[in-house]
């Protein structure tokens, strides 16, 4: 199975933003791609690199299911591919980072909404989204079960672990990494130890291109179930990563031949009483 991560340079206008996605779709179909995935807010410039102040808070927000997310169902039925998106998603009076999946008939399957919300300089995420409520899904697709890790969420081994626990076989970042923000090498070795110690395939799809205050990284890359990075893009600059991938792998994975099945949960979780001498 043939994924490809999406990495452009998002500008001001979003609707040639999403048109251009589109059309990077059916590119990346037509190429092979069965599983095609976007960088987180790639649609729009990142805008918490910005304090709200005043602003409008659901400026470039979008209901999920609604008339982008109906694009790309279209889009996924009529090529019979598994899209992950990232956008802006207002329900009610709150706002979400969050990631539809919509699988190769077209189904909305569901939607990750971020978990942890960072706020700091040049990520100002407080301003602007509420936490997520949607717990660790998978989804079952038509070319196998899928994660997704939204950014921030990536740092928490307690979510990627519920990942696995659930059964994915690949796990999705959509993110927004900005180049220098973490010690060199960093972002990388996060994904391929959550990658060994789980026993499935991460995904890392970044963000690329200067921005008002942030200059994004690029360098998306693929890694698989034993630790190993099979693919990877560029920095700097705009790419289409292809990577096959060979999901039956994940069985053999250490993880799931060893760590996951010696976990001893009652004595490491949440409110287990300490021994004593």
């Amino acid at each position: 199975m043939q994924i490809a991560l999406i990495q452009h340079i998002a500008s001001s206008d979003e609707q040639a933003n999403i048109r251009r996605a589109l059309i990077s779709v059916r590119e990346a179909a037509e190429a092979g791609a069965r599983v095609i995935a976007f960088p987180e807010l790639a649609f729009t410039t990142f805008f918490p690199q910005k304090r709200l102040g005043s602003g409008d808070r659901f400026a470039h927000s979008h209901e999920v299911p609604g008339p982008v997310v109906q694009q790309f169902q279209g889009l996924a039925r009529e090529l019979g591919v598994v899209l992950v998106l990232n956008l802006f998603e207002r329900e009610g009076n709150r706002t979400f980072d969050s990631s539809p999946v919509i699988d190769a008939d077209g189904a909305l399957l569901g939607c990750t909404r971020m978990m942890h919300i960072t706020h700091y300089e040049g990520f100002w995420e407080q301003d602007y989204y509420n936490p997520g409520d949607s717990g660790a899904p998978v989804y079952e697709t038509a070319f196998g079960r899928i994660g997704v890790a939204i950014c921030y969420d990536r740092h928490y081994p307690e979510y990627m672990r519920s990942l696995a626990l659930a059964g994915a076989d690949l796990v999705i970042i959509p993110q927004a990494g900005a180049a220098g923000e973490w010690p060199e090498g960093l972002f990388e070795a996060e994904m391929r130890v959550a990658a060994f110690h789980n026993g499935y395939y991460t995904a890392l799809a970044n963000r690329v291109g200067e921005e008002h205050v942030l200059t994004f990284g690029g360098g998306s890359f693929v890694c698989d179930p034993f630790g190993q990075v099979v693919a990877r893009a560029p920095e700097s600059r705009e790419a289409v990563l292809h990577a096959d991938l060979d999901l039956d792998r994940c069985a053999e994975s250490v993880a799931r031949q060893l760590f996951l099945q010696h976990r001893r949960p009652d004595q490491y979780s949440q409110g287990a009483v300490a021994a004593t001498y």
